[in-house]
């Protein structure tokens, strides 16, 4: 069995763009828009020391409305699968409220940690990383997903512990199937169904299914 990491954080701190460094894919929507990915995407990691399953997600949000409460499930059933959690912050944003609720969430969860400080290119990685050891989760790793610097030093820190493993491909050649459609056409609530799980959030809103999915 393959080590399987979560990429948590409030939204819209690069978890998506973190997510394709480490897969080595476009598969997951990124732009400058927070809560752009609303559900957990799973990818085969290439980065650090080991393979590994990699799963994006939306964020957690603490007191979410409407289609963020999907966001967040789908969150909290990534954690629960997870061996370890990547805690992702935006060093340039520095810490927040919103940050710390994250903080008690994971911690609550009981799954070992790694503090990611992403978008921290040009930044003094001490300064930066000052403020954020008041949440508990040891030293930061400061990374800048976009440019991918630190990446593969977060993995090798995240994925301790884990014994080097030759590893095929989660899918073993199995076929994938995408489910294609305009917009508010049920596509994102007949995907649960076809996987015997939650993976896709739904909403009458067009557009709410905003992050590509791999099956």
């Amino acid at each position: 069995m393959l080590p399987v990491v979560a990429l948590v954080g409030r939204p819209n701190v690069g978890k998506s763009t973190l997510f394709n460094v480490l897969t080595g894919t476009r598969d997951a929507i990124v732009a400058d828009v927070p809560g752009l990915t609303r559900d957990r995407q799973y990818g085969y990691g290439r980065v650090g020391p080991v393979p590994c399953v990699v799963i994006d997600t939306g964020g957690l949000v603490e007191n979410p409305v409407g289609i963020e409460a999907q966001m967040r499930a789908q969150t909290e059933r990534a954690v629960a699968e997870a061996d370890r959690v990547v805690f992702v912050a935006d060093a340039r944003g520095g810490l927040s409220p919103q940050d710390h609720f994250v903080a008690r969430e994971l911690r609550r969860s009981g799954k070992p940690v790694t503090l990611a400080l992403n978008k921290a290119e040009g930044l003094d990685s001490d300064v930066a990383a000052a403020d954020f050891h008041a949440l508990g989760f040891g030293e930061p790793v400061a990374i800048s997903a976009a440019h991918g610097q630190g990446c593969a030093d977060l993995m090798e820190q995240v994925l301790a512990g884990f014994g080097e493993q030759a590893g095929e491909e989660p899918d073993g050649g199995a076929i994938r199937i995408a489910i294609i459609g305009r917009p508010c056409w049920a596509r994102s609530a007949s995907s649960p169904v076809s996987s015997l799980a939650p993976r896709a959030t739904a909403s009458s809103c067009p557009s709410s299914a905003t992050a590509a999915r791999s099956c």
